[in-house]
């Protein structure tokens, strides 16, 4: 297996007085797209849950939901190099899971390499190695928390 590093084409491509106003996930593609009025302002590469295919359905489905979310809340202590949380479930969702008689799981987050991790990284992009959240590299991680602030809707498609 070869392993790749992905070199910045810019320094610093989300720079200030740049206004994200969208996140877009193609899990399919293993991407995270940063928006600003339609428009691509950077993209990244991300890793999944171990199981990415089909939406989160329950708690330890090891999936990446799919839908219209928002990232709500963030958290500089995370067990992961930050995290910002997405607001999976949605009231669907939740009353789905509550017909089945199911826990549909949440604590879904975009965030870095687990903490002590972070020399790893852009490896992880070659495994699905989450519980279902969306996996930066720690850098990656620093250019989003900073640039897109809470509120942001994100899309996660298939």
């Amino acid at each position: 297996m070869v392993f790749v590093f992905r070199q910045r084409e810019q320094e610093n491509p989300l720079a200030a007085g740049i206004n994200p106003d969208r996140v877009i996930v193609v899990k399919h593609g293993r991407t995270l797209s940063v928006m600003s009025r339609d428009k691509i302002i950077e993209t990244y590469t991300v890793s999944l849950g171990r199981a990415p295919v089909g939406p989160k359905t329950q708690q330890g489905d090891h999936k990446t939901p799919e839908g219209q979310y928002v990232l709500d809340r963030r958290n500089a202590s995370s067990r992961f190099y930050r995290s910002i949380h997405i607001s999976y479930p949605d009231p669907n969702e939740r009353k789905r899971a509550a017909q089945l008689g199911i826990d549909p799981g949440g604590d879904v987050m975009i965030h870095g390499l687990p903490n002590g991790f972070g020399r790893l990284g852009n490896l992880h992009r070659h495994l699905d190695c989450t519980d279902g959240c969306i996996a930066v590299t720690d850098e990656e991680m620093d250019e989003i928390w900073r640039t897109v602030p809470d509120g942001t809707p994100i899309e996660i498609k298939p």
